[in-house]
């Protein structure tokens, strides 16, 4: 996959032109049809979960990616905005990107909505479709009497709340569209500020609300048994709607494979994407790539407070959720201050990383601080090593390491691995001897120290 991003050209279908973009080398041609929502092809340069999961995807494909008419860089649908946009003209839109492209047959990979049009083109033209992959689909998203796997009202009401707010910034239907689509990525916040930037650059709450009204809208059941082009379905078998219309879709399908795949997530570049790119490789090109996890070297921070139990069941569910509010709002603050990296919460603490073990010390010095007009004591754990980079997440024994560093400290304290202590020695951080420490599932013995001074 090339460094820099690709061009952006145009497309012509009728009078519309279509914004598309090329990605990647390898062997399969590809028309991607939508990432689960409706963003701008633009917009992943500047998200790195979705650029992740088109650079894997590139690795065995030639990705064509485009916007769909009355999207980012694509002209405006005359007739979406006055609350007529259909999914129908995408069929043929996506007939002349594949020829702009000089593609005359494509894997078909469809996120979510992109199904509607993914499994309408392979209905209508099976010529132009090799393959058809369905990550998350549903042929009709609104739950109907002969139809009961279908979204409620409330959840359709809810949504379409979102758009009536599109103009204002409010939040009309009081759902949180980001924990509900990408769960795993709900705590990030600059994964929230991409998102709220991203959708209002790709779509003026007219276009917004009509593309809604049509989601709910659309029914392709009818087309499912004329699909006849090999297909995969791959499900994340933990979304919070569960699985029974993506399997519904795989049974209409003559042949179709279903699979699911860990995790929650209903876009598929957030949360474990190797797992869901693993199977669409394998059905591609009949073969999976070893992906060698990415690794750097961190220095990791975890925290959590002394006694947690007792003080929740003294202050009770609301005024215990209330404190864990505030307590995550510190780390944040400090972690922003010292240029560490928030990884998750973990109930009543935090995981952490920080590029240098001296800034992470400080750090977790700064939260102990913070935290004492609010009552608590945290525990504070650092160790540094290489860590595996899993999407958002990390793992490896690094982590595991100061996991149990953190869970030998005493309440206030600031405890380090001896490989901390070694790699800020000169400057002026210093140190009271803990002793030899075995930790629960980590070999061998370690030595511990406790910051005391030189802060």
């Amino acid at each position: 996959m090339p460094a820099e991003l690709p061009e952006t050209r145009y497309a012509k279908h009728g009078d519309i032109y279509l914004a598309y973009q090329i990605w990647g080398d390898g062997p399969v041609d590809i028309l991607e049809m939508n990432n689960g929502t409706n963003f701008s092809i633009d917009a992943a340069a500047d998200e790195p979960h979705w650029l992740r999961y088109e650079r894997r995807l590139g690795s065995f494909g030639r990705i064509i990616r485009y916007d769909p008419r009355g999207f980012g860089l694509s002209d405006a649908d005359p007739g979406g905005a006055g609350g007529g946009y259909s999914f129908d003209p995408w069929v043929e839109d996506a007939v002349a990107v594949m020829d702009a492209a000089g593609c005359e047959r494509a894997a078909l990979v469809c996120g979510v909505v992109g199904a509607f049009a993914g499994i309408g083109l392979a209905a209508a033209h099976p010529e132009r479709a090799a393959s058809l992959v369905l990550v998350n689909p549903s042929a009709r998203m609104q739950w109907a009497p002969d139809y009961e796997i279908g979204m409620t009202p409330e959840i359709v009401a809810a949504f379409a709340g979102l758009t009536e707010g599109h103009d204002d910034g409010a939040d009309a239907g009081g759902l949180d569209d980001v924990a509900f689509l990408a769960p795993s990525l709900a705590h990030n916040p600059d994964f929230r500020a991409w998102w709220e930037r991203s959708t209002r650059r790709s779509a003026g709450p007219s276009v917004a609300r009509a593309v809604n009204q049509a989601i709910f809208a659309t029914d392709v059941r009818h087309l499912l048994p004329a699909v006849s082009v090999p297909t995969l379905v791959v499900v994340r078998r933990d979304f919070a709607l569960g699985t029974g219309q993506a399997r519904y879709v795989a049974d209409q399908i003559a042949g179709a494979r279903y699979v699911e795949v860990p995790g929650g997530d209903l876009l598929p570049f957030a949360g474990d994407s190797d797992a869901l790119l693993d199977e669409i490789e394998e059905f591609l090109t009949g073969g999976r790539a070893s992906v060698e996890a990415e690794r750097v070297l961190a220095t990791v921070m975890f925290t959590d407070v002394a006694g947690s139990s007792a003080l929740a069941a003294e202050l009770g569910d609301r005024r215990w959720r209330a404190l864990l509010d505030e307590l995550h709002e510190i780390v944040r603050r400090e972690l922003e201050r010292h240029r560490g990296r928030f990884v998750k919460d973990t109930g009543d603490g935090s995981l952490s990383t920080f590029a240098g073990p001296a800034a992470a010390i400080r750090c977790a010095v700064a939260v102990r601080e913070a935290v004492g007009p609010l009552g608590i004591q945290l525990r504070s754990g650092l160790h540094a090593g290489e860590v595996e980079l899993r999407g958002d997440d990390i793992g490896g024994i690094a982590v595991h390491v100061a996991a149990r560093v953190a869970a030998s400290a005493d309440p206030g304290e600031v405890l380090v691995s001896s490989t901390v202590a070694d790699l800020v020695a000169g400057s002026g951080i210093g140190f009271a001897d803990r002793g030899l420490h075995e930790l629960k599932g980590v070999p061998g013995e370690r030595r511990l120290l406790a910051v005391v001074d030189g802060i």
